[in-house]
């Protein structure tokens, strides 16, 4: 109803709108009471806007310095050496914070290599590059050199949300109106009797701007405290001579780094070592193309990010004195874009505010002319007296508070409340919500698809078996191999990783990296081999990291004899299909013919079927020198043995899977292990049911795109798959009008996150790339945290419902019982602070009880809420205008029958009557509060107990009504009421309880129950169809 008169600025995309968009639903906004507190939590377009343009320019300056420099650098190294320049000496570094940083950021390679290069500058800032910054000097360093963080705008006071909420246009003409009420009635009344209609108003409004402020700014509160967390970034650096993990903001100058695929460089810095280090320096210049690193180039800015390799870098320059950091600075308090709920119910605050204002307007001309037609009929209409100026004011006042009451200004910020309530509580659960919107999004997601290792798995992988020398072994049985066979075993394990195997201060071993290489560096030891002695014996010559393109990692190292050896390490079929030879039952290469790759297929089909992970691990011996220039070889290899890796599943996931699948939300597992792994573990985990399909990323690929359209949503898992195939299901899935989450955790996973209605990205896997792409981090990777964020999406749109149906009926009551009354009896029953209260009742502490309730778990036995669907449903229209009428009808009886019905007689009858009437109004509100938790359930109890915010707010509101109708009678227009008044007040209030019983057992109409792809059949869709 309502909702088919909002304009359709209002319907703005769920993904990535326009600025059009954006600027188009701002415009259709009209009578706002308080622009800076409605528009508090939306995008400053304006500042942004003058952002873009601010570091569009710093953008364009560094990279036509970049480039200039580089052209410099080019130029340079086709210079014959001549004298070595005496400018620049190590000694104008120490304690130059300045200088150090001018080096990096103009790209001085001359000047670096005049002090010796990053030796030299280590030698500058009293560092050794081996054993790092000792932990004591840490605080001189961030003195001498700065800390590696970037000035930020304070944040707000709570007294600067106070003077926001008095910004309110309709609270500022009734302090007007009070005030002129205090003048009038202080020359009327006198002393003090003239003050109290005035001053009750003010104090009614102090009230207001006390609850509303102190609730925005617990809300701030919650906000900075999710800012804080999203912040959380750390990196490895070496100090004290080991290797740990250190939060970026605590680096300092002459710290050393260790980066690899998608970190973020965390501070300007210097080239130590590293292999095919390849940077994307977009976000600074705004280039495409990434750079690569290495000792001719060797400056490393912050706030790029690592695409391909790995390095040691030594940081230079920290915080504001970084390019990054002068470029955050000029991040203004422009505001996060808003959700598609907000602008729907700006909307709804729209039209109904229209409503409300000529509601107002008509009581306001209504109570005038009767004012005056009774002035005539006493032929008083040329005599006036301050008397007749206080009613008019009185008139005035009240029609103003009911724009306040008609307003609902707290309808689109009771999205932002009940999503920063989600996202603290989600925060507790592990689950770091980064955009509003996509808590919002979860509550209609249909189908997820998320990965496998890590997500699904627990990520504490340890080799079970592996197959070696024509035989198959469990990793615990004891080692019987051939010295030679060992040994090359040995090497390849040792040499061909990314990860390193490090002694704490204690003297503890333990391994660094990722879980799949620990687990075979941890197998490594157990076999007896010694990392430091093998690492320290052969040269490591170059190194190709593994991506999930390639799915292989490769690397050429010198043996002490100077034999070049290469070896690979990856996707079992990917190194079995560049391997021509084998190790055999003697421990010799032989041919690789074809009853070998039978045999080795078989082994890696028996490992996939028991759900272990399998990789091979080969090597090549490479004749004469290397050349540096070209390629690791790809062909050629030598097969050495097949693992097995054991990666259990976590214990939550088959019934977080089971939970998904009663909501309607489809599961599809998409990973790039072996497609007989992936059914393993999809089949044990629940996801991959009878009907299901499982195929191959390389096979969907190559389907056009009407048979990509037709198998995607019969695809429960994508084996083999690349990033790519990951990307082209999420686009197939969403051009079916399905609503996407994807999960990723590699720097190749953010085109399918940027993709996604939802991102999920890994907090303990992820890389920094793919978490600045995703909407909600996962810090605890666990799948069933994911669940989680779908059922707190749920409940933040039904808890708007259930206060949009609450505020609602308030609105249409307070509304319609004010202007009959003044058509009929010339007089409004409710005052304007008995308004302002009733205001405060059903803005601010109802969207506190409403749109702050925990889900439950009723919740994820419904399906997704459709898009299309409407928000303002036929279900809450039922108990609206249920409620509605019988408070109506109970208040009507009252106003022009009350005296007789109550016996009321004498002289504060009339008071007496109208102090009921509020009264019984407030309790009405009360129970209806109540009845309010569930839409359509008749069990409306059901963990009530468990929200203390709305057994809070019940409480205050029954004490607050209490002290107001018995001892603020002066200011409130309200006397005191006997105790079968005020029973009678709760009873009428009670009966709203069993007429919503009566209410939900009307039926609403249906539709029809479509069967899911799957072949489970889908419940009935809307919240009018939930039981």
């Amino acid at each position: 109803m309502v909702e088919s008169y909002i304009p359709e600025e209002f319907d703005v995309p769920h993904r990535h709108p326009s600025e059009e968009a954006l600027r188009n639903w701002r415009n259709a906004v009209s009578l706002v009471k308080n622009h800076r507190r409605r528009f508090r939590y939306v995008a400053d377009l304006d500042k942004r806007s003058l952002h873009q343009d601010r570091v569009s320019k710093i953008k364009e300056s560094l990279r036509v310095g970049f480039l200039a420099m580089r052209a410099a650098i080019r130029f340079m190294d086709g210079i014959p050496s001549g004298r070595q320049s005496d400018n620049a000496k190590v000694s104008d570094f120490h304690n130059n914070p300045d200088k150090l940083a001018s080096m990096v950021q103009n790209y001085h390679v001359k000047i670096l290599r005049d002090v010796g290069g990053v030796n030299g500058v280590a030698e500058a800032v009293e560092v050794n590059l081996d054993e790092g910054v000792k932990s004591t000097e840490l605080t001189v360093r961030k003195e001498n050199y700065g800390v590696n963080k970037y000035t930020e705008k304070p944040s707000k006071s709570f007294f600067m949300f106070v003077w926001e909420a008095l910004h309110d246009l309709t609270l500022n003409i009734l302090i007007v109106c009070a005030v002129v009420s205090i003048g009038v009635g202080l020359a009327t009344d006198g002393f003090p009797d003239g003050l109290y209609d005035g001053l009750g108003i003010l104090l009614s409004i102090l009230l207001v701007v006390t609850v509303t402020a102190v609730s925005d700014y617990r809300q701030s509160l919650q906000f900075k405290d999710l800012d804080k967390e999203k912040k959380k970034i750390t990196c490895h650096v070496t100090r004290d001579g080991y290797r740990k993990k250190v939060s970026i903001y605590d680096l300092v100058v002459g710290d050393v780094v260790h980066l690899s695929i998608g970190d973020q460089v965390p501070a300007d810095g210097i080239f130590i070592s590293g292999y095919s280090l390849l940077v994307d320096e977009s976000s600074l210049t705004g280039e495409s193309e990434a750079v690569h690193i290495d000792e001719k180039k060797p400056f490393l800015l912050g706030g790029t990010k690592v695409q391909d390799g790995s390095a040691k870098m030594l940081v230079a320059a920290v915080g504001m004195r970084t390019e990054w950091g002068k470029l955050m600075e000029t991040l203004s308090e422009e505001g996060e874009t808003e959700t598609p709920l907000q602008v729907k119910l700006n909307g709804v605050a729209t039209v109904i505010g229209k409503i409300g204002l000529i509601f107002s307007v008509l009581t306001f001309l209504v109570l005038t002319v009767r004012f005056l037609v009774d002035k005539a009929m006493r032929d008083e209409l040329s005599s006036w007296t301050s008397s007749d100026a206080l009613s008019m004011l009185d008139y005035f006042a009240t029609a103003v508070t009911i724009i306040v009451v008609a307003v609902p200004e707290g309808l689109p910020l009771a999205v932002t409340l009940s999503l920063a309530f989600a996202m603290k509580k989600l925060m507790d659960d592990k689950a770091l919500v980064r955009h509003l919107s996509a808590c919002e999004t979860m509550g209609s997601s249909t189908c997820i698809c998320t990965d496998k290792t890590g997500t699904l798995t627990t990520n504490h992988m340890v080799v079970d078996k592996i197959w070696v020398s024509g035989k198959t072994k469990g990793a615990k049985e004891p080692s019987e191999l051939p010295e030679n066979v060992s040994t090359v075993l040995l090497q390849c394990i040792f040499e061909c990783t990314g990860s390193e195997v490090v002694k704490d201060a204690n003297g503890q071993t333990s391994v660094l990296g990722t879980p799949t290489e620990s687990a075979i560096l941890d197998y490594g030891l157990l076999l007896g081999g010694d990392f430091g002695t093998v690492r320290s014996e052969i040269k490591l010559l170059k190194m190709e990291p593994f991506n999930s393109e390639k799915k292989r990692m490769s690397v050429i190292t010198a043996l002490p004899g100077g034999q070049i050896r290469a070896f690979c390490k990856g996707a079992s079929e990917i190194v079995l299909g560049i391997c021509d030879k084998i190790i055999d039952d003697n421990g010799e290469p032989v041919e690789m013919y074809e009853e070998k790759v039978k045999l080795i297929t078989n082994v890696i089909n028996e490992f996939s079927d028991k759900a272990l992970r399998t990789l091979c691990l080969a090597y090549i011996d490479v004749e004469g020198e290397f050349d540096m220039q070209k390629d690791i070889p790809a062909s050629g290899y030598t097969l050495i043995a097949v693992v097995g890796i054991k990666d259990p599943l976590r214990p939550g996931v088959k019934v977080a899977d089971e939970t998904c699948l009663e909501a309607g939300i489809t599961v599809r597992m998409v990973t790039g292990d072996n497609i007989n792994t992936a059914r393993a573990i999809a089949t044990e985990c629940g996801i991959l049911t009878k009907s299901g399909f499982a195929i191959e990323g390389p096979d969907f690929r190559t389907r056009t795109e009407e048979e990509q359209n037709e198998l995607a949503p019969r695809i429960q898992v994508m084996a083999r798959s690349s990033p790519t195939d990951k990307l082209e299901l999420v686009k197939r899935l969403r051009g079916l009008s399905e609503v996407v989450a994807v999960t990723g955790d590699g720097t190749n996973d953010a085109p399918a996150l940027h993709e996604s209605d939802i991102g999920f990205a890994m907090g303990i896997a992820g890389t920094e790339v793919a978490k600045e792409q995703a909407d909600v981090i996962v810090m605890d990777d666990d799948f069933a945290t994911i669940v989680k964020v779908a059922k707190w999406g749920r409940a933040v749109y039904i808890n708007i419902q259930k206060f949009v149906q609450f505020q609602l009926t308030v609105n249409i009551v307070a509304l319609m019982i004010n202007f009959v009354s003044a058509c009929i009896t010339g007089s409004a029953p409710l005052t304007a602070v008995q308004l302002l209260w009733v205001n405060l009742i059903m803005d601010t502490l109802g969207a506190l009880a409403l749109a702050t309730e925990p889900p439950n778990d009723g919740l994820m036995n419904r399906p997704p809420v459709k898009r299309t669907e409407s928000f303002i449903t036929k279900t809450m229209w039922r108990n609206v205008i249920g409620q509605s009428v019988y408070q109506m009808a109970v208040l009507f009886v009252l106003n022009f029958a009350g005296k007789s019905i109550l016996n009321l007689q004498g002289d504060n009858a009339t008071a007496i009557l109208n102090t009921f009437i509020f009264n019984t109004f407030v309790f009405c509100q009360v129970f209806n509060e109540v009845n309010s938790r569930d839409i359509d359930k008749i069990n409306i109890f059901h963990g009530m107990l468990s929200s203390y915010v709305f057994i809070v707010v019940m409480i205050s509101t029954v004490g607050f009504q209490i002290i107001i109708v018995e001892f603020l009678g002066t200011f409130a227009s309200t006397v005191p009421l006997d105790w079968e008044l005020w029973l009678l007040s709760i009873a009428i209030g009670f009966v709203s309880m069993p007429i919503a019983v009566i209410l939900k057992c009307i039926p609403v109409e249906k539709s029809v129950v479509k069967q899911q792809h799957d072949g489970y059949d889908r419940l009935a869709d809307g919240p009018e169809e939930r039981v």
